[in-house]
């Protein structure tokens, strides 16, 4: 509870919010935030939807831009005193953000690409259910991202909590 009295509080700066509580948003420390927001873009769906400059250094939200209803970004941070400090993996080496595809050419296709950038971590991999196919690539400050086919996220999700269910 805040001990601000309520007369008090600003007012919301936001006239558009969730109706209900919502997972919004994960944020990664990074060091060079160009390269980073160009590696997002580079090998994830992922846009970005804006960036800001302050007197602690940058920040960038990057989202889906189909994703209008429920929104979630990846929120990039690079603060001016970590940036000579070299990469800072937060997710690593087996936590990681996962992006399911839609095909075992695309898992292929991104490893090949991440193999030939450097970035490759973990190469295209049949795993048991409900894993599926799938291949790592590490973001720019060494952050694990998994790329997966058939791992039944949607599938799960339609069964318990879709129409019908």
């Amino acid at each position: 509870m805040s001990d601000v009295p309520a007369n008090d509080r600003p007012a919301p700066l936001n006239a558009i919010r969730p109706p209900v509580a919502r997972w919004t948003h994960i944020a990664l420390p990074c060091t060079d935030i160009d390269k980073t927001i160009a590696w997002y873009e580079e090998y994830t769906p992922l846009r970005l939807l804006e960036r800001r400059e302050d007197a602690d250094g940058y920040g960038a939200w990057l989202g889906h831009p189909d994703m209008v209803e429920t929104p979630f970004i990846l929120v990039l941070v690079s603060f001016f005193r970590d940036q000579n400090g070299g990469p800072q993996p937060i997710m690593a080496p087996f936590a990681h953000i996962g992006i399911e595809v839609t095909s075992r050419e695309e898992v292929e296709d991104l490893a090949r690409r991440g193999e030939a950038a450097g970035c490759m971590a973990w190469p295209p991999t049949d795993m048991p259910p409900p894993i599926g196919y799938i291949c790592a690539l590490t973001d720019p400050d060494g952050n694990m991202i998994e790329f997966s086919f058939d791992q039944g996220v949607y599938a799960k999700v339609q069964e318990v909590w879709g129409p019908g269910a």
